[in-house]
């Protein structure tokens, strides 16, 4: 299911739609689009988006939950060599607004539930020519069905994905289309088998769309030809029941999302007769959950490691490897055929096997750049490497080891979470002097955010009332599980807050700082 000829997302689905017309290609809700009609739907998308005045490089942007009008969106985006950029709905409306006026997206689709606050928004960017309802997109659609054709470049930008940014700024991740092709394409190079695909598989995109993974897995299913079944809500009960009616063969997932499929009421091993391949990502998985899946799931497993950056996966570890006990469980896998990892000090000198360092990363699929800032870019991306802001090693047979975040960024289920944002929202409050907030270990999400604020003096405050007061300021996914109110926080002789140390009695018990 490997066709090397696909080099761009247009490409993909023009392609399939010839080759498999009637084969479905994306199942949502029980609504299944085949490969023609998505084909013609996202013609039908494009001519309505040139009408509407956008171009080759211009932004557009999807608000909203898992759809096949997803789809049809990218595809139509890149058939106009314009470029979609994916809007988490789980933030507030101010984080929303940041991403549509620094992206400056002229069109928005958006799901009915959000739309006020979409409608609202509108109003104060100028940029944003059009809101685009979710519920009535088939008629807001051109009536022309005619082929568009940009003929874009694999080196083209096509998705602008945000990420949260140590200023609390989340950066906007230009990716073109080639970061969707080159593990495909180092993976048939090498023979390898670790991401495969068959004539028959279908397969559940479990990550959400507006994460580079679940963008990224979709993608791959989509270049293989195969049906791609999209979660508008996850849950773990109902990952079990679309497995069992769909007959799913292969899945993308995080841990927590794993726990999720694995809780109460407990599946059998018999609803998971048809998978054979779970790729998962996010985080690393703990041996008492993989154990857990062996013994339920009984599919193959394999993880990968990566960074929006880096166009999502650079590092995989196989199937072969995910032995309950082993070793190389720690392991965060190996690079790819054609990518690379190296370890680096903090005088950016190479250091050898078993030390360690920052990882950083060469990959034919790293990001163009962050939108807008230059400067940035040049930070994060040196002689072609991609610094990763992840401490660890490499072993002597070139797996790597994932140890520590340099970055004080925290992994909640998945989603990355900086804290700055955090301890600007926390500083907000009237009786809060400063605050440091740190990622601790979590049973069941990876890490949780925990907060330490110190109260303005003469001033009190308690835990409930920073609970209530941050409720609506961010996305939920952000907020604190827990509070620690202290009289000061520990810096070095510059100033700094020592987040290291804050986080030290959480993580003392574990030989990894990240879960």
């Amino acid at each position: 299911m490997y066709h090397p000829n696909l080099r761009t997302v247009s490409d993909v689905v023009t392609w399939h739609a010839a080759l498999r017309p009637d084969h479905p290609a994306v199942i949502c809700a029980d609504r299944a689009v085949t490969y023609r009609e998505l084909h013609l739907a996202s013609n039908r998308t494009a001519h309505a988006l040139r009408r509407l005045g956008v171009d080759a490089g211009q932004r557009i942007a999807y608000l909203g939950r898992e759809s096949e009008h997803y789809y049809d969106i990218l595809f139509a985006a890149a058939k106009l060599g314009a470029v979609l950029v994916p809007v988490n709905r789980r933030l507030t409306a101010a984080e929303t607004h940041h991403i549509l006026r620094d992206s400056g997206s002229t069109v928005l689709f958006v799901d009915d539930e959000l739309l006020g606050t979409a409608m609202l928004l509108r109003a104060e960017l100028p940029d944003l020519r059009e809101v685009v309802s979710l519920a009535r997109f088939a008629g807001w659609q051109a009536a022309d069905e005619s082929d568009v054709d940009y003929g874009a470049a694999p080196d083209e930008p096509v998705v602008q994905m945000y990420t949260s940014g140590t200023t609390g700024r989340p950066k906007g991740v230009v990716l073109a289309h080639r970061s969707f092709f080159a593990v495909r394409d180092a993976l048939a190079a090498g023979g390898l088998d670790w991401i495969d695909w068959r004539v028959d598989d279908v397969s559940l995109v479990g990550v959400p769309g507006f994460h580079v993974g679940g963008l990224w897995w979709a993608m791959q299913g989509f270049a293989a030809g195969v049906t791609n079944v999209s979660v508008r809500t996850f849950t773990g009960p109902g990952a079990v029941a679309l497995i069992r009616r769909h007959r799913i063969t292969t899945a993308c997932l995080v841990p927590a999302q794993l726990q999720m499929i694995l809780a109460p009421p407990r599946p059998k091993r018999a609803d998971f007769a048809t998978l054979r391949k779970i790729v998962y990502g996010g985080s690393p998985i703990s041996e008492s959950l993989l154990a857990r899946c062996i013994a339920t799931i009984g599919c193959e497993l394999a993880q990968i490691y990566g960074l929006t950056e880096s166009g999502n996966t650079a590092v995989c570890l196989p199937p072969a490897d995910h032995v309950v006990g082993g070793e190389r469980m720690q392991a965060a896998g190996r690079p790819y055929p054609g990518f690379e990892v190296k370890i680096v000090d903090a005088d950016g000198a190479e250091v050898p096997a078993g030390e360690s360092g920052e990882v950083w990363l060469a990959t034919p699929a790293r990001m163009l750049g962050y939108w807008g800032m230059p400067e940035t870019t040049d930070e994060s991306c040196v002689d072609g490497w991609l610094r990763t802001g992840d401490a660890g090693y490499l072993d002597a047979d070139g797996y790597l080891f994932v140890r520590d975040r340099i970055k004080d960024m925290i992994v909640v289920a998945g989603e990355n979470v900086y804290p700055a944002e955090i301890e600007n929202a926390v500083c907000a409050h009237p009786a809060v002097l400063e605050a440091a907030v740190v990622g601790i270990p979590h049973r069941h999400w990876g890490e949780a955010v925990h907060c330490f604020a110190v109260p303005r003096p003469g001033q009190t405050v308690t835990a409930r009332e920073l609970a209530v007061f941050l409720r609506g300021r961010l996305a939920d996914f952000k907020l604190p599980t827990s509070y620690e109110l202290v009289g000061e926080l520990p810096r070095n002789p510059s100033g700094k807050i020592l987040r290291r140390d804050l986080r030290e009695r959480f993580w003392a018990h574990l030989d990894r700082r990240v879960a």
